[in-house]
């Protein structure tokens, strides 16, 4: 069977780069391209960590040209919409890890993907631990209907919540009706202190120097409680995921939310 075709955008950032080593060390995948705004480096081996590769390297979308059959996105909110564009309108099956799309920007992929017969990954977090949390914190919140979700990640990182908190909410949301938590007479000393607000749920976003992705998804019920934790301590974690979806997503003929799809 022949090699997958990858090209990876955001190389310059620490998840794209971990990404693009991960392409370079798997036997059955080639590394035919890069992707990057940011840089005016013309080929990755400019790049000191990737000194022995031969891979192009581009900074315009206008200006790419390559044989790949899978784009790995590991760039920035503002950038991850019109990249993943490119890629289904050229051919190319998105494996995309970047968050903070809106709902309408989802939708709008998932039309033109299906319109072009592309398979596609959207994943909040690409580590198994975290899809794993997901699902059992949906399970218990069929019996713990209070539920608060506190996300830890590095201080580089863009938005908040993370896309892995927001998607916890949602797979809860599911199975809970919205309910307004904490006593409803209460006011915030200093605003947000209760954190940001997801049909009645609580979602706290920490950002500090020395954590990587972490979260936690704590219930609670009349004399007891439950706390589900998740936690990634190297980017390396989230390559197995990232693996997995690169070599199934061209298989697929639309574009999925959630890793737990290719499981």
């Amino acid at each position: 069977m022949a090699n997958v075709k990858v090209m990876v955008a955001g190389y310059h950032g620490r998840m794209g780069s971990t990404a693009a080593q991960m392409v370079i060390d798997t036997p059955n995948f080639d590394l035919v391209g890069v992707y990057d705004a940011r840089g005016t480096d013309t080929n990755l081996k400019e790049t000191a960590a990737f000194k022995d590769q031969d891979v192009p390297a581009f900074h315009d979308l206008a200006q790419i040209d390559t044989d790949a059959t899978v784009w790995i996105d590991f760039t920035i909110p503002t950038a991850v919409f019109e990249n993943a564009k490119f890629a289904i309108n050229h051919g190319i099956s998105p494996v995309i890890g970047t968050t903070g799309m809106t709902d309408e920007q989802v939708a709008e992929l998932q039309t033109l993907a299906k319109d072009q017969q592309v398979g596609g990954l959207i994943a909040p977090n690409f580590g198994i631990s975290a899809v794993l949390l997901m699902q059992f914190a949906q399970q218990a919140a069929k019996y713990f209907p209070d539920v608060e979700i506190i996300e830890m990640h590095h201080d580089d990182k863009i938005d908040s919540p993370s896309g892995t908190a927001i998607s916890t909410a949602k797979k809860i949301a599911e199975v809970r009706k919205p309910k307004a938590q904490g006593n409803p007479d209460a006011t915030e000393t200093l605003p947000g202190a209760r954190g940001a607000e997801y049909e009645g749920m609580r979602i706290h976003a920490v950002r500090l120097p020395g954590l990587v992705a972490h979260e936690e998804v704590m219930f609670g019920g009349p004399g007891e409680g439950l706390t589900i934790r998740q936690d990634s301590y190297d980017r390396i974690s989230f390559m197995t995921g990232v693996k997995v979806a690169v070599e199934k997503i061209n298989q697929y003929h639309e574009l999925m939310v959630g890793l737990e799809n290719l499981l």
